[in-house]
């Protein structure tokens, strides 16, 4: 069992930054992997970017690459998100995730997931 708790959401405006970070409980967070999704008013959750528990390999949704940046530290049971350049259209509720299948983008495959943090970028 893995408990999740996201934090680090606000209001910033466009060109900003935020960490996002996700708390895990438990003893085996680092067998893993981890996943954060976003979902806003009206659209169905989406893949942002997930990060492998072995070699801690990371893959991103085109919409953020070269502007957010996943991360984990094993030792305290936290993984991140640092969101940068933000964009009006980044606007949502950002969930992380925890599961063990390779599917790291599919939502489905996920065990666990966290309350979620509101981002909400003015223009």
């Amino acid at each position: 069992q893995v408990q999740l708790v996201e934090s680090g959401g606000g209001l910033v405006q466009a060109g900003g930054s935020l960490r996002l970070s996700c708390a895990a409980s438990g003893r085996t967070f680092n067998t893993y992997n981890i996943g954060w999704f976003r979902q806003a008013p009206g659209k169905e959750r989406e893949f942002v970017a997930a990060i492998m528990w072995i070699r801690t390999k990371s893959y991103y949704a085109d919409s953020v690459k070269g502007r957010f940046t996943i991360s984990r530290d094993n030792a305290k049971n936290t993984a991140y998100l640092q969101v940068n350049t933000l964009k009006p259209e980044d606007t949502a509720v950002y969930y992380c995730a925890a599961g063990k299948s390779p599917d790291y983008n599919n939502y489905a495959q996920y065990d666990y997931w966290g309350q979620g943090t509101q981002v909400t970028v003015s223009s």
